[in-house]
C-alpha cells in the first residue's frame, strides 16, 4: 500500500484519487488558519515555488481538531490562503488526523510514521513511489524541510 491507494476529498467536494500525484513527491500537510503556525504557509509557498517544476507537490489538509483553528468552510480557508499568503498549491476539504474519525490518508501515515498529530502544521514527505520517507514536527519550519525535498526529488523512483 501507498499514498496513491487513498482518495481524498478536494476543496470543491471532489473525490480526487491521490494516483494522480504518482511520481511526484509530496508534502502532505495538516494546515490551520488562526494558529500561531500560520504563517508557514508563506514558507510552505516559497517550497512549492522553488520545487514544483521539478515535481514537487504540497497537498493541504486543514483541520480544525487543534483549538479550533480552521473556522470555516472550504471558500473561507482558501479565500483566507489566498489573499493572505498567495498559495496555489492544492488545498483539499477539512479533516480530522487524530481520533476514530481521522481521515484513512492519515490513519495510514502515522501507522508508518508512528505517533498522534501533535498540532497543526504535522509534514509528512512522501518519496515518488508514494512511500512515507520522512514526518516533521508542526515546529519544523518549511524552509528546514530543503535538503530532504531535495534528496528525494534527487532520487529515482
Amino acid at each position: 500500500m501507498t499514498v496513491y491507494d487513498f482518495t481524498v476529498t478536494d476543496n470543491k467536494g471532489n473525490a480526487v484519487s491521490l494516483e494522480q500525484y504518482r511520481g511526484k513527491v509530496l508534502l502532505v500537510v495538516n494546515t490551520a488558519t488562526r494558529c500561531g503556525l500560520t504563517p508557514q504557509y508563506e514558507g510552505l509557498e516559497r517550497l512549492y515555488e522553488s520545487y514544483h517544476d521539478r515535481g514537487f507537490e504540497i497537498l493541504d489538509f486543514p483541520c480544525n481538531q487543534f483549538a479550533f483553528q480552521a473556522p470555516g468552510d472550504a471558500e473561507t480557508i482558501d479565500f483566507f490562503c489566498t489573499l493572505h499568503y498567495n498559495t496555489k498549491f492544492p488545498r483539499f476539504a477539512k479533516i480530522k488526523v487524530n481520533g476514530k474519525d481521522a481521515d484513512p490518508l492519515y490513519v495510514y501515515l502515522k501507522e508508518k510514521k508512528p505517533g498522534r498529530i501533535a498540532w497543526n502544521f504535522g509534514k509528512f514527505l512522501i518519496d515518488r513511489s508514494g512511500n512515507v520517507a520522512e514526518r516533521f514536527a508542526p515546529t519544523d519550519k518549511p524552509e528546514t524541510l530543503k535538503e530532504a525535498i531535495e534528496a528525494e526529488l534527487n532520487k529515482q523512483p
